[in-house]
């Protein structure tokens, strides 16, 4: 299953799940991928863990665009490591920009409003991801070292890493 970056670092403020999930399905279209792409996020009634089907959250690697493995399974994501990727392996967004070398990002941060098992954090979702303000906060993580999932509390004004994850895998 892949795991992308949309085109463009986005606020806290994204019209909420359904506007990130909608931008990932967009773009992800418009690369000719077939599957259905879900932001990474957890929002006020979705948990980031469950994103994915039960069936393939331990079968299916975690790869980038260009297939490279960045996590051996979707669980492995969640395995009290802060979801550390494997090395050296960069993500690229769905135009083909790697994230950490590309300027488009002068942020190397994620969101994800996640607890490290990838269960909500209500209190850190940038109000549902509806709020772009720096009265609110959103949980991110910093991708320089690797995690994805690292617990660093962020205002929602800043303009992060979005990833989306292919969670129906179809294959070619």
């Amino acid at each position: 299953m892949h795991l992308i970056a949309l085109n463009s670092p986005q606020q806290g403020g994204m019209e909420g799940i359904r506007g990130a999930d909608q931008q990932c399905f967009s773009q992800a279209r418009s690369i000719g991928l077939k599957g259905t792409f879900r932001a990474f996020l957890s929002s006020h009634l979705q948990d980031l863990h469950s994103i994915v089907r039960k069936n393939d959250r331990e079968m299916l690697p975690i790869v980038n665009l260009q297939d490279e493995e960045l996590f051996s399974s979707w669980e492995s994501i969640f395995n009290d490591s802060d979801g550390r990727m494997n090395n050296n392996v960069p993500i690229y967004s769905f135009d083909g920009r790697d994230v950490l070398q590309n300027d488009e990002w002068p942020e190397k941060m994620v969101w994800h409003g996640s607890s490290p098992h990838g269960f909500r954090q209500t209190d850190s979702i940038c109000q549902a991801w509806r709020t772009g303000t720096s009265g609110a906060t959103g949980m991110a993580s910093s991708l320089q070292g690797g995690h994805l999932l690292q617990q660093l509390p962020r205002v929602c004004s800043s303009s992060f890493i979005i990833l989306c994850i292919e969670n129906s895998y179809i294959a070619a």
